[in-house]
C-alpha cells in the first residue's frame, strides 16, 4: 500500500496537471496492483497446496512473459479453478478454499495473476489475468468448475469465449461490468481533472488499440441458458454498483443470482451464507 499511496500523494500536489508525467501517474493509479501480505493461518493453506509457476503474456506494459505463481490443493478428477479480483490474490479465497477441500475427488486451483499478489509485475491489466487462466487450462485441462470474482469475474467470461470451454457452472462473485465507470469512480475520488482523465481514456484506447465498450461484460458476453452461470451480488456494493448489474441481467434473465446485501465487494468472498450456498451448487452440479 506504500507505493499506492505515495502515487496518490504525487498525482494530488501535482502543479502541472496536463504534462505526459502526470498521464504515467494516471496509469499508475489505474493500472498498479497493490500487494497485501498473507495472513498466518492462509500461510498454512498455503502451505499445503503443490505449488506451480507458469507464463502469461504482458502484451501491453512489459512487453514480454512474466512468471506467475498458482497453488493446487487435492489431486481429483473434478476440476475447480478460481480467478481472483483487482489488487487481490489466490489467498483471498482462503474460506472458501478451505471449504471446497470438503467435496470429494476435485482438484483445486487457483492462482496469483500477473502484477498480483507473489507474481511479477508492477502494472496488471484485465488482458493479463486471461493470458494467465489460459496458460493453467493448457498445463491442467478444462475446469468442471469456474469462479471468478471481481475483475477476475470478467475475465472468466472472456477465457471460455477465446478457448471455447464448457464448465458445468460458471460462479461470479460480485463482477465488475463497467470497468471504464471504475476508472472514473478511482480518478474522481483522488481529485484528477476531467481534461487529464480525457487525455488518459485517450492513451488507454490507443495502447489497447480498443474502444472501452469492450471493457465490459456486456459487450464481451457472447452466451445463452446453455451456460450455467451464477451471480453472487450485494445490492449496495460500492464498487459494482448493481445498477449496471441490473442493467446486464436486463436482457439475460436465464442467469441465476442472489443477493448477499451487506456482504460488500471484497468481504463477500467471507461471507458464511455464499460459501455455503456455492459449496451446495458445486456438490448438485457434479454429483
Amino acid at each position: 500500500m506504500k507505493k499506492l499511496k505515495s502515487i496518490i500523494n504525487d498525482i494530488k500536489t501535482a502543479t502541472d496537471k496536463t504534462t505526459p508525467e502526470y498521464n504515467q501517474l494516471l496509469w499508475q493509479l489505474i493500472c498498479y496492483s497493490p500487494k497485501m501480505p498473507v495472513r498466518y493461518p492462509v500461510n498454512l493453506l498455503l502451505d499445503e497446496a503443490h505449488k506451480f509457476t507458469l507464463k502469461a503474456l504482458d502484451a501491453f506494459f512489459t512487453k514480454s512473459e512474466l512468471n506467475f505463481n498458482g497453488f493446487i490443493w487435492g489431486a481429483g478428477r473434478r476440476k475447480i479453478l478460481l480467478t481472483h479480483g483487482w489488487a487481490s490474490k489466490a489467498a483471498d479465497f482462503y474460506e472458501l478454499i478451505t471449504q471446497l477441500r470438503t467435496i470429494p475427488d476435485t482438484q483445486i486451483i487457483a492462482f496469483d495473476a500477473p502484477g498480483n499478489g507473489s507474481s511479477e509485475g508492477d502494472l496488471a491489466n484485465l488482458l493479463m489475468y486471461v493470458q494467465a487462466t489460459k496458460a493453467i487450462i493448457r498445463e491442467y485441462g478444462e475446469p468442471d468448475i469456474l469462479i471468478g470474482h471481481s475483475l477476475g469475474a470478467i475475465g472468466n467470461v472472456i477465457t471460455i469465449n477465446e478457448t471455447g470451454i464448457r464448465p458445468k457452472l460458471l460462479i461470479s462473485l460480485t463482477p465488475l461490468v463497467h470497468l471504464k465507470e471504475n476508472f472514473k469512480a478511482t480518478m474522481n475520488a483522488n481529485e484528477v481533472p476531467v481534461e487529464a482523465q480525457e487525455v488518459f481514456y485517450a492513451d488507454f484506447r490507443r495502447v489497447f488499440n480498443d474502444k472501452f465498450a469492450n471493457f465490459t461484460l456486456d459487450a464481451r458476453y457472447k452466451h445463452d441458458a446453455s451456460l450455467n452461470h451464477w451471480i453472487a451480488y450485494d445490492e449496495t456494493d460500492r464498487i459494482a454498483p448493481y445498477q449496471y448489474l441490473q442493467e446486464f441481467l436486463s436482457t439475460r434473465n436465464f442467469i441465476k443470482t442472489k443477493a448477499y446485501n451487506g456482504a460488500g465487494h471484497d468481504k463477500i468472498l467471507i461471507e458464511p451464507n455464499m460459501i455455503a450456498d456455492v459449496v451446495e451448487m458445486i456438490n448438485d452440479t457434479l454429483s
